[in-house]
């Protein structure tokens, strides 16, 4: 593959997209010893942005019109590696911090999510619950498990993005497991990537800005809040009937001192109270929301004396007339030492308004299966398994990141291919993978294919056969 690196395609004219995304692809240079694996590297994002059917390797390169070359390489991208993953993600986060004041709280997500497989011989496949049965009927298949951390962009009118930081693989006990792979617990996986974070942070020069953790019931462990790492404030849903327990009081009486004090309500328990409820208006999505909640405490959990933690209660809603029905939720969020005493690490409102932005992962994660094809690269080695999948959700977050430089979060130069509805307020991924691919193809003066009756189908002859050799291009094997 010949390289011409004489003029780089930044400092010629091109979309401001386009500009944006190969700024960030110049910033992650150093994540590869050797410049050929980073042109690969390169052909494959931009075969991405095209790609018609699945997000193999093999279709990847049939769209770059490598159809009669040897891929043997671009696999070894993965399988050797050529690429330093941990590079790569370090790089990525000193993009985010572009995005983020040192004075405002870096806000990220924790969440575990499955990768569908189909191989029982795959490495870190196990039989894990399917969240696509339902609950009444749960039912097995065959996947492979990581705990996501993703960054959260600041709010604007309510609306923020998720960019991926860290796949982490949290492949259970029972999992295929050659020598080398090694088994974790959900937690776990998260515990090593928010002391990641917090790492990076500090080599960054923010060793005084503040860590913000989002996440589900999932990680309200008693073993995650033991072990919290130093300057982190973890905001995590709780059950109902969550165990808590006051402070104890000191006491003259001679033995170790008393761990935990008496039991308190739980959680649900609260929601009977008349008196003690404040109100606050979030902003979500571009409406207002009025929100009612209490914060008490300090409390602590069994097994997790050392860290005290507040508790959130926000009422539900059921409004039958309106068909407004929303569940009361509970929120654990972790004390701070402060005026010898412990305190909320955040107002509470901005913590709430937060924990309302922790959706945004699970809409990075739909986004990531279902259209940008996470998991369909055919790399089931030992490492590549792994390192592919990790390098797709990479791609996504470079990918939104570009789009959110050039187009802010609100706005868009796009429009919906409709006349009967005029877009959201924020643009959709859908809008940024349509913007991605015009600033490629150069299709600003757009014909339509189909323009009702007629007798001009011999000019349109040409279109149609380009269509044809791009799908023939893309089906081919």
């Amino acid at each position: 593959m010949a390289q011409d690196t004489s003029t780089s395609p930044a400092s010629s004219a091109l979309p401001p997209l386009l500009a944006s995304l190969w700024v960030l692809l110049e910033a992650h240079r150093s994540a590869f010893r050797q410049e050929r694996p980073y042109q690969r590297m390169v052909a494959l994002v931009f075969g991405s942005l095209v790609a018609v059917a699945r997000h193999t390797v093999t279709q990847l390169l049939l769209m770059l019109g490598l159809t009669d070359a040897d891929w043997s390489a671009w696999y070894r991208l993965f399988s050797i590696p050529r690429l330093n993953y941990d590079a790569l993600t370090r790089c990525f986060l000193q993009e985010t911090l572009a995005e983020v004041a040192e004075t405002e709280p870096y806000v990220a997500v924790v969440d575990g999510v499955q990768v569908p497989r189909h191989s029982r011989r795959m490495p870190g496949t196990a039989w894990l619950k399917n969240p696509r049965t339902p609950p009444w009927k749960p039912g097995a298949w065959r996947a492979q498990r990581f705990v996501h951390l993703a960054g959260l962009l600041p709010r604007v009118l309510g609306y923020s993005r998720a960019l991926p930081l860290r796949w982490e693989p949290a492949f259970p006990e029972k999992a295929v497991r050659p020598a080398g792979m090694v088994a974790r617990r959900e937690w776990e996986a998260a515990h090593t990537a928010i002391g990641w974070l917090r790492e990076q942070l500090d080599v960054a020069g923010r060793a005084a800005q503040r860590l913000l953790i989002l996440g589900d019931g999932g990680y309200d462990v008693a073993d995650l809040w033991r072990t919290l790492p130093a300057r982190v404030i973890l905001l995590t849903r709780t059950a109902r009937n969550r165990a808590l327990y006051a402070l104890p009081t000191p006491e003259t009486r001679r033995g170790a001192p008393r761990k935990y004090g008496e039991r308190a309500r739980t959680p649900a328990a609260w929601l009977a109270e008349r008196t003690g409820w404040q109100r606050v208006t979030l902003e979500v999505r571009g409406r207002q929301v009025p929100v009612r909640y209490r914060a008490e405490g300090p409390f602590v959990v069994r097994k997790a004396a050392t860290q005290p933690v507040f508790l959130l209660v926000v009422p539900g809603i059921d409004r039958q007339h309106r068909r407004l029905r929303r569940d009361p939720t509970y929120w654990l969020v972790s004390a701070v030492w402060q005026d010898d005493q412990w305190v909320l690490p955040l107002p509470a409102a901005e913590v709430l308004a937060w924990a309302w932005q922790r959706w945004e992962v699970e809409v990075c994660h739909r986004e990531l299966k279902s259209g940008f094809g996470l998991g369909e690269m055919q790399c089931w080695g030992v490492i590549s398994t792994v390192l592919a999948t990790q390098w797709q959700a990479w791609l996504y977050g470079v990918l939104v990141l570009a789009g959110y430089r050039t187009w802010g979060l609100t706005g868009s130069p796009f429009t919906p291919p409709a006349r009967w509805w005029g877009g959201a307020p924020r643009w959709s991924l859908g809008t940024l993978w349509r913007g991605y691919r015009q600033a490629l193809w150069g299709t600003s003066d757009f014909r339509a294919l189909w323009t009702g009756t007629g007798d001009t189908w011999r000019t349109k002859a040409t279109w149609i056969a380009g269509i044809q050799n791009l799908l023939a291009g893309s089906l081919r094997v």
